[in-house]
């Protein structure tokens, strides 16, 4: 958390040294390693595309220029170091880590619907990429290719994919972005991964059930309006959850809530006319 607050003025040089190798190797030869200071700092977020092809950079490749420039382009806009996992976006996004926890739970897509709408730069973008990540040329060598950028425009191909499993599987594109995270958090994103499996199929009997009723129309209004409902009171009584309430509250649906699932699917499958959640 001390970390994530520093803004980019009194950035140390071991903290941007950390920070540019978690995102890419490439960005290890902005660095010289017998200078040290805030100048430094200074010097490299007014780096241009000429200054890095000069010693000490030597960055001849003009993809991996691009991609060092747009990420401190980054760090300045931002004025602070960007997460890097998530627990430092918990640090920094406490409401709103807690929000999107519960709420890809219970409603995946009127989130994922409430994130295009309203939060498509920094949540969206970056979550459409991990989950339907753009493919590499074939013809583009191993060693050139970018760094993901997750703020470039999707292709249509990203898009046809990510609409597909929106529709159809929305709990998949959740355990493929925590997928991806699988070197970072090793047991958490598992969790993730085994509650978003255990979440399709109780959607899928869910909506069986429904549907051979005649009642999914009725539903889906009456699901709209709940998580309007509590979304909105979440909103509103968020400044006043104390801290530890709010810290209980995320781990328990991080961690205990798969536990819970797993009877949930063995009671609809054991017995289909039982009412779902």
């Amino acid at each position: 958390p001390t970390c994530l607050s520093s803004t980019v003025s009194p950035f140390s040089y071991c903290l941007l040294l950390s920070y540019l190798s978690h995102f890419s190797p490439i960005c290890m030869s902005l660095l010289p390693g017998d200078v040290s200071g805030v100048p430094l700092v200074q010097l490299l977020l007014m780096l241009g595309d000429e200054e890095l092809t000069r010693a000490p950079y030597n960055i001849d490749n003009q993809a991996h220029r691009r991609a060092v420039l747009a990420e401190l382009e980054r760090i300045k806009e931002l004025g602070v170091k960007p997460p890097q996992n998530l627990w430092e976006y918990k640090a920094v996004n406490a409401g709103k880590s807690l929000f999107l926890l519960y709420a890809l739970k219970s409603s995946p897509r009127l989130t994922i619907l409430y994130l295009y709408l309203f939060d498509y730069s920094e949540t969206f973008l970056p979550f459409l990429h991990t989950c339907c990540p753009a493919l590499l040329r074939t013809s583009e060598p191993m060693e050139d290719s970018l760094p993901l950028n997750h703020q470039v425009h999707p292709s249509w191909r990203q898009w046809a994919e990510f609409l597909v499993k929106y529709l159809l599987l929305p709990y998949q594109l959740i355990a493929e972005f925590a997928w991806d995270w699988l070197s970072v958090h090793y047991w958490t994103s598992r969790f993730i991964i085994v509650n978003a499996m255990l979440l399709s199929v109780l959607e899928g009997c869910v909506l069986w059930r429904f549907y051979s009723r005649a009642e999914i129309r009725y539903r889906m209004w009456g699901h709209f309006w709940r998580m309007s409902s509590q979304g909105f009171a979440f909103a509103l009584f968020w400044p006043v959850i104390p801290q530890f309430v709010c810290n209980c509250l995320f781990y328990w649906a991080l961690y205990f809530n798969p536990i819970i699932n797993i009877d949930l699917v063995v009671q609809q499958l054991m017995h289909p006319d039982t009412q779902g959640p």
